[in-house]
């Protein structure tokens, strides 16, 4: 009953994300038809209210007023997009960590995925006798790429603030959801160690990061974004090596490390509503802290 509790509970958040990202219809004026010479007159009947989707509406879109008074508008993309496409960009971001960490949940109760996990192990098993401890570095590097590249001059999708505002916000929620899930599904690790093997908290942390990474690089080059998700992967094969967690751990970790970062994008346009940000006379700083075992977030507003 807890396990089926908690799928309810992650099918009714990610849906609700999607909802949160419906789109708004943008509406605008338009002039009518003007002969050449014609002048404007500002009566009410030559004002046209109209309806586009966001996809006509862009920041790269350019207007301009020509010599015969016409307004003329440019958009990045005119093309009416089939319902798959609307399906695809509104959903498909949450339908893969969704079914993620649906599948470490089910595993719990299913013995053939239970099997699954232990034939893993004991295959890792035949091959590596001894541990491989750099995991514990790997799960933060894709977050650390976040802003080194920055740095060393390729420039992300968002600036230094909401980078930082989107990372901390999405390692909050994932901690709160890793830590609530040990304490409330014992699972024992491999090595016997303890009872907080599911999820992997190494995975979702690693998994974090590497999501943002992708989403802040992915137009600048589809290597980096790609770069992230190798080393979180990595990771995540390590926590199995290492025999600390199962293959259904560390999947259920990934797809966490994943939702809560699209979270957290969505959650940036409702605090930069909140607290004003895009105001010029307030400034906001934000400085996380990330260890094994604690997350928070230090914060400073200037009004």
């Amino acid at each position: 009953m807890k396990n089926l509790l908690i799928v309810l509970v992650l099918s009714t958040t990610s849906l609700g994300c999607v909802h949160a990202q419906e789109r708004d219809t943008v509406k605008i004026k338009t002039l009518p038809d003007l002969q050449p010479g014609k002048k404007i007159r500002p009566e009410k009947d030559n004002l046209n209210l109209n309806t586009l989707p966001p996809e006509y509406y862009n920041l790269d879109k350019e207007s301009k007023l020509s010599e015969n008074y016409q307004l003329d508008f440019t958009y990045g993309n005119q093309k009416n997009k089939n319902s798959f496409s609307q399906f695809s960009a509104s959903y498909s971001k949450f339908i893969i960590p969704t079914a993620m960490i649906s599948y470490g949940i089910i595993t719990r109760n299913n013995k053939s995925l239970q099997t699954l996990d232990q034939s893993t192990h004991i295959e890792v098993c035949e091959h590596f006798n001894k541990p491989i401890r750099i995991d514990d570095y790997f799960q933060y590097a894709p977050a650390v790429a976040v802003y080194g590249l920055d740095l060393a001059g390729i420039k992300a999708k968002h600036n230094l603030r909401d980078r930082t505002f989107v990372m901390a916000t999405s390692y909050i929620i994932m901690g709160a959801t890793v830590r609530t899930m040990k304490d409330n599904l014992d699972v024992t690790r491999p090595d016997n160690s303890n009872n907080r093997s599911f999820p992997s908290g190494h995975t979702a942390t690693a998994f974090v990061g590497a999501h943002i990474l992708f989403r802040e690089y992915k137009d600048t080059s589809p290597w980096i974004g790609a770069s992230g998700y190798v080393i979180a992967t990595a990771t995540g094969a390590l926590r199995i090596v290492n025999k600390k967690h199962w293959l259904s751990d560390v999947i259920t970790g990934a797809g966490v490390g994943i939702l809560s970062a699209e979270v957290g994008y969505l959650l940036l346009p409702v605090f930069h509503n909140i607290l004003g940000i895009n105001s010029t006379d307030k400034n906001l700083v934000i400085a996380p802290s990330i260890g094994i075992d604690n997350y928070g977030i230090g914060l400073a507003y200037t009004f």
